[in-house]
């Protein structure tokens, strides 16, 4: 009895000892997992973009040169026409009427100067003769001369005639894109002024014109300078143009004239480039920007542009270390390129940089990375080549 009593104090002395015994501290929490890419290193060419208008490579109005009452307008407005199609009727009859008083007036002088020819010819040799006086065959001589500048002015009248006639039928000058009619059937034209009818676009080749910043246009011309020196000729620049809804123009253009001087009003420069237009899909007034390559940045170093953080102008990268540690490091970034931005300082080949997990890590904190799957890393795909 006495055996079983000891034991029971001893297991109550235990249970209490138990109870005021400290706890075992917690384990400590592993390290966040994040992802993480080395930086793509590659050539990038460096692309410019300018944002233009297109015109037509050659815009010809289309004018009423006489006076008369619309006939006819034998279009469709907004569609091609060809060259010496028919487009506008002016009535003819007034200038028909014209022609014919031309030519008539032109007759009359014809028979006069057929008379005053053979007055010449009889009064000369009776001039000899002192048949008839000085005077007489003098007088004939200057009603011939009169007589034949009058058929002269005569027959440019007819021509004259003639040609009004012709400018009542107005035909296309050229192959092109018409607009809409500022006439219609019925109206007056050509009262005192060449009345403004139509106006026809050519649009294949069409022209882009957009500006060039005046500092943009001297890198860009110290650059050319020095590649024409190495390569010994003037290379020309493919040009490509971005239409409104983002997609590219499947013919390649090229530079066509720049303006002489500088646009004291706005700092630019006017550049001028041609693109086929085979399809007319472009037509005048369009917007768009022109995209052409003015450098190559050699070894670029790339990252996913949802690694770079950006506050105030400020572009920073969270690198991992060889141990494994966080590091905000501030980088100097460049052009992007598709998903890509060119880092161009502040970054080395091989190291590590954080993609995905940022909102979970500090400076000098401890991570486990894993390698990003590839299409969350650095896709080098075609696209992917062309800066923006």
């Amino acid at each position: 009895m006495m055996r079983n009593s000891i034991l029971l104090l001893f297991a109550v002395v235990l249970a209490v000892v138990s109870a005021c015994s400290p706890a075992p501290p917690p384990s400590a929490p592993p390290p966040p997992e994040v992802l993480v890419v080395e930086p793509v290193q590659r050539d990038v060419p460096v692309t410019m973009e300018l944002v233009g208008q297109a015109a037509g490579s050659q815009d010809v109005e289309i004018r009423a040169r006489v006076e008369g009452f619309l006939d006819t307008v034998a279009f469709t407005e907004g569609t091609v026409v060809r060259k010496g199609q028919l487009l506008y009727q002016i009535d003819p009859k007034d200038l028909q009427a014209a022609l014919a008083n031309a030519k008539a007036n032109l007759a009359t002088w014809q028979a006069r100067l057929e008379k005053t020819n053979n007055d010449v010819k009889r009064f000369t040799p009776l001039a000899k003769q002192q048949a008839v006086s000085q005077m007489e065959l003098d007088n004939a001589v200057s009603a011939r001369d009169a007589a034949s500048a009058q058929v002269d002015a005569a027959t440019a009248g007819v021509t004259k005639a003639q040609i009004d006639l012709g400018y009542a039928t107005i035909t296309a000058p050229v192959d092109g894109l018409i607009g809409t009619t500022k006439v219609k059937v019925g109206n007056l034209v050509g009262r005192g002024e060449s009345t403004l009818l139509d106006t026809i676009s050519v649009i294949n080749p069409i022209f882009f014109r957009a500006g060039l910043a005046e500092a943009e246009y001297l890198g860009i011309r110290r650059r050319a300078l020095e590649q024409q020196k190495a390569a010994g000729s003037a290379t020309k620049i493919p040009v490509q143009l971005i239409l409104a809804d983002g997609t590219v123009h499947p013919e390649t253009g090229r530079l066509d004239t720049a303006e002489r001087n500088i646009d004291p009003t706005t700092g630019t420069l006017a550049l001028q480039f041609t693109f086929p237009n085979p399809q007319l899909l472009i037509r005048p007034g369009q917007y768009g920007r022109a995209r052409f390559e003015i450098d190559v940045k050699k070894g670029a170093l790339l990252v996913p542009q949802r690694a770079v953080q950006e506050l105030q102008n400020l572009y920073s990268l969270a690198v991992v270390g060889p141990d494994n540690k966080v590091t905000f490091r501030n980088v100097k970034v460049g052009p992007r390129v598709d998903s890509l931005w060119v880092i161009e300082e502040g970054l080395k080949p091989g190291e590590r940089v954080i993609v995905e997990g940022l909102q979970r890590v500090r400076e000098g904190a401890v991570v486990a990375p894993k390698p990003a799957p590839a299409q969350s890393a650095a896709p080098d795909s075609p696209a992917a080549k062309e800066v923006k």
